[in-house]
């Protein structure tokens, strides 16, 4: 069954209200109250929607977030019923210190068809549609999956790009991509938007590895299956806490590789509205009495593209 396209629009609106909710905050060093600014807009316009909405991402758990909380329930209560995956603000050290890259981002899929990622760590791979599917793994190792990347698009390894996140976790990763004198793209933050950066090779990212959050990982995914792309991930678990967590959400297997169509299932929309511009949309500009969003979109069953939207100022 497919979403119905009208909610594309509606959804592109409650993106672009929470970049332009946080864009005054844009090198103010406050990433808190941007990320509030965010999270109270992206909640109050949901609500106007005629659907029957539950958060499955979000800001965290009932005693950790009071707005967009796991397991909220938003809309009318008219309409469709949905899962609702949401990043008010992915990259608040981006807009406090006026760097490139911050977004506001949502995807949506029917109810069920959305993975419940608890609050953890993820290991990723990302690769674009044309990579056969056995080429990548999580299980191979790094110069496994650099070679076979290199032999399918026939080129040599050095001519490769890989984007990871820039932590130490990752230093034998990086070390082990220099002795193959692979590009490596470091991202000081962005989980979601790098690994979108594997959608078109005007982006220059071959593989996008490493490391990341886990409902970050969910959220990418989402886009990444409407371009057919190939994403893996496997949740890591630092302690009991995490765990329990992860079994209370109904999580068996905690070693499990999952595969994208176990992450999301059936049609989806997934909206990223740029906030401070990065690779793939434009940020907010302001412009006379007018904001001018810039929002990507995919929805599985008919769609990938930008939008521009005008808002005026209040």
């Amino acid at each position: 069954m497919s979403l119905n396209k009208d909610l594309i629009g509606k959804l592109i609106n409650v993106t672009s209200k929470a970049a332009v909710a946080c864009y005054r905050h844009i090198g103010k060093k406050n990433k808190k109250i941007a990320d509030k600014e965010a999270t109270d807009s992206m909640r109050k316009n949901l609500n106007f929607l005629d659907i029957k909405g539950k958060v499955v991402i979000g800001e965290g758990e009932l005693d950790e977030a009071p707005m967009l909380f796991i397991g909220e329930n938003l809309g009318t209560g008219k309409g469709p019923v949905i899962d609702i995956a949401v990043d008010p603000l992915e990259g608040t050290n981006f807009v406090a210190n006026n760097l490139p890259g911050a977004l506001s981002v949502i995807a949506i899929a029917e109810e069920g068809n959305l993975f419940h990622a608890p609050e953890t760590y993820m290991n990723k791979i990302a690769v674009s549609k044309d990579v056969p599917y056995d080429a990548i793994d999580l299980d191979y190792t790094i110069e496994k999956n650099i070679k076979n990347l290199a032999d399918h698009k026939n080129k040599d390894t050095t001519k490769i790009t890989a984007c990871l996140l820039d932590r130490p976790r990752h230093s034998e990763i990086i070390k082990k991509l220099k002795k193959m004198k692979v590009n490596i793209k470091l991202l000081s933050d962005g989980d979601v938007s790098g690994a979108l950066l594997v959608t078109d090779p005007k982006y220059n990212v071959d593989i996008f590895l490493g490391i990341g959050g886990g409902p970050e990982g969910v959220l990418a995914a989402s886009a990444l299956d409407a371009y057919n792309c190939k994403f893996q991930g496997r949740f890591l678990f630092n302690n009991e806490k995490d765990i329990s967590r992860a079994k209370s959400m109904g999580i068996k297997d905690l070693n499990k590789k999952y595969e994208i169509n176990e992450i999301v299932k059936g049609d989806s929309i997934f909206c990223a509205t740029g906030i401070t511009p990065c690779d793939l949309v434009n940020g907010v500009i302001e412009k006379n009495s007018m904001y001018i969003t810039e929002t990507l979109v995919t929805h599985k069953e008919s769609i990938i593209d930008t939008f521009k939207k005008e808002l005026p100022k209040a």
